[in-house]
């Protein structure tokens, strides 16, 4: 491939990344908008959202399954197709049910480019340039979710709730050429066959889990819809757990499962995301439904969470190759934690440096974790397993957004109820009752219809409960972040200087060199490391039998310059009598 081909991949890649997560987060500030016209209840409002992320995270390992199957590139372009298709459908909805649908069937095009744009790009780069494309890659994706709510306050501000879908359609088109004119075709022959039954049940039961979750916070956790669903979620996902112990081709290899530092990014992505979902979907419902802010002021506010968010990420890359990956995340959690802890604080009377104090946090750290975490996920995963991994790593972020919402929102909307009932106890019997029906309006934060229902002198009670809700909802999701960063600090090594897919190395004969310190040119700051470091990076490139590009072996080793290797011989390395050999 030529460089410009390989940038021109980059961009189809980067496209649809950016409106897959575009769309998770910019029907956010479409929410009072689409619940005034279509009418839809704070449960369906959660439908809209969840649906989308929900088709994302039960079919992005199938997707990734079949384009290492059959063809990476003719899938990726079938579900770039099949996504335009639900944008249009979206727009074109005139009831809560068909826009519901119609996100489930965007989100089956989504789950297909979000399994197979990450395994591309890791076949197109290799080396330092796959570091920089998957970092390029994760800070597009990153943006599109932060510039969601942005985008959106603009086009509510001149057009219809409809316009937030109509302007995927261009860019839809721009990746659908490039992805057929310039990316390469890849698969790989030897993937294992569909694990059918741990698809379906692990779909099944995230689905039984979200509708379970969603309906408790307008039923109670006693009522038939809710507590059905809860079982069978369990029953569903203890199916899959146990399937997938004794499955011949388990739908998660376990060559994937043991690589420490890619379950550890996929459970940083799983919890984070459940928090950043959250917050987004709160903070919606708090200045526009509460507070009364028009969708473009709500949109415009989130800039001040957008820049920091670009200027962090732009040197992600850089800090990458002086700070630890467990450093980048673990740091970068915090402090999204305490932007969202910040916003924990907000109330109506608030003044805005509050909130703008928040962003700005909240912006500085997800630019710091969102690329740091994707660039740190890949690196030890075989070639072999690129599609099935980058579609696990996805469904990850697609679960914490549909499930962490769902749980969270449940969380938030009882403790709302609580805080309205303990408020309307002390009127009369029938006051009493007529404010008790109104409580999955104050959960859902229509304040407008309280007041109308029961009288302005509510109103402020009814706020007051829904920033109760508000407030308990956002401080689990701080929690969150906190969780993130300690599962960063015990699940990520230090190794950030050794290149995506180094292998590790192991004596086949002889005894092992002693540690010596061999001087690192200019490219890794000089710095003094040992022996065996250096042999571990130097695997790495003479690893031909494994990565099958013996071409990256200048790329991947700058310390051979001054390390007193006796010679280097197809796979194995001998040193001072000792022979060393690279292994997956």
């Amino acid at each position: 491939m030529t460089e410009w081909q390989k940038r021109l991949t980059l961009l189809a890649m980067c496209i649809a990344q950016g409106m897959i997560l575009l769309d998770v987060t910019i029907v956010n500030v479409a929410l009072p908008s689409i619940q005034r016209e279509l009418h839809e209840s704070s449960g369906d409002l959660e439908w809209v959202i969840s649906a989308y992320a929900l088709s994302l995270a039960a079919l992005i390992p199938l997707s990734g399954s079949l384009g290492d199957r059959f063809g990476r590139k003719r899938f990726f372009a079938m579900g770039m197709v099949v996504f335009t298709l639900g944008t249009v459908t979206c727009a074109l909805s005139t009831s809560a049910l068909e826009l519901i649908g119609a996100r489930a069937f965007q989100g089956v095009g989504g789950a297909v480019m979000s399994a197979l744009a990450l395994s591309i790009l890791s076949e197109t780069y290799s080396g330092k340039a796959r570091a920089g494309a998957i970092g390029i890659w994760a800070t597009v994706a990153g943006l599109g979710f932060g510039l969601g709510p942005v985008v959106g306050g603009l086009l509510l501000g001149v057009f219809g709730w409809s316009s937030i879908f109509w302007v995927n359609v261009p860019f839809a088109v721009i990746g659908i050429a490039l992805t057929i004119t310039v990316v390469p075709e890849s698969r790989n022959p030897g993937s294992r066959p569909l694990d059918v039954p741990g698809i379906l049940m692990s779909a099944a039961g995230l689905l039984a889990l979200t509708f379970g979750l969603v309906e408790s916070t307008s039923s109670s956790w006693a009522s038939t819809p809710v507590w059905p669903s809860l079982a069978a979620s369990v029953v569903l996902l203890a199916s899959f757990v146990v399937w997938e112990r004794r499955a011949p081709f388990p739908m998660i290899p376990s060559e994937v499962v043991t690589l420490r530092r890619f379950t550890t990014s996929c459970s940083v992505y799983l919890v984070s995301y459940a928090a950043l979902t959250t917050v987004y979907f709160y903070l919606t419902l708090l200045y526009q439904d509460v507070d009364g802010w028009s969708a473009l002021r709500t949109g415009l506010s989130w800039l001040f969470m957008n820049v920091p968010f670009l200027v962090i990420a732009q040197f992600a890359g850089r800090l990458s190759r002086r700070v630890s990956a467990r450093a980048i995340a673990a740091g970068g959690c915090l402090v999204t934690a305490a932007g969202i802890f910040t916003f924990s604080t907000l109330r109506i009377s608030s003044p805005f440096v509050i909130a703008a104090t928040g962003y700005v946090l909240f912006g500085a750290g997800t630019g710091m974790w969102i690329p740091g975490v994707a660039n740190v996920a890949m690196r030890d995963v075989p070639p072999g397993l690129f599609g099935t991994a980058s579609g696990l790593f996805n469904a990850s972020r697609q679960i914490g957004t549909s499930v962490g919402l769902a749980v969270l929102g449940a969380i938030g909307a009882a403790a709302a109820t609580s805080a309205w009932r303990s408020r309307v106890s002390h009127l009369p019997d029938p006051a009493q009752q007529a404010a008790i029906e109104q409580v999955r309006n104050v959960a859902g934060a229509r304040i407008g219809l309280v007041t109308r229902a029961l009288g302005a002198g509510q109103r402020a009670a009814a706020e007051q409960a829904f920033t109760h809700g508000f407030e308990v909802a956002i401080r689990i999701a701080g929690l969150y972040l906190v969780v993130a960063a300690l599962v960063a600090v015990f699940g990520l090594g230090d190794d950030h200087r050794r290149e995506p897919g180094t292998a590790a190395v192991k004596p086949v004969s002889g005894t092992a060199p002693s540690p010596r310190s061999v001087r690192v040119a200019r490219g890794v700051a000089g710095r003094a490391i040992s022996f065996d470091e250096a042999m571990a990076a130097i695997a790495d490139s003479i690893s031909a039998k494994r990565l099958g590009r013996p071409e990256e072996f200048g790329a991947a080793c700058p310390f051979l310059c001054s390390a007193q290797a006796g010679y280097i011989s197809g796979q194995n390395l001998k040193l001072d009598g000792g022979t060393y050999e690279g292994v997956s």
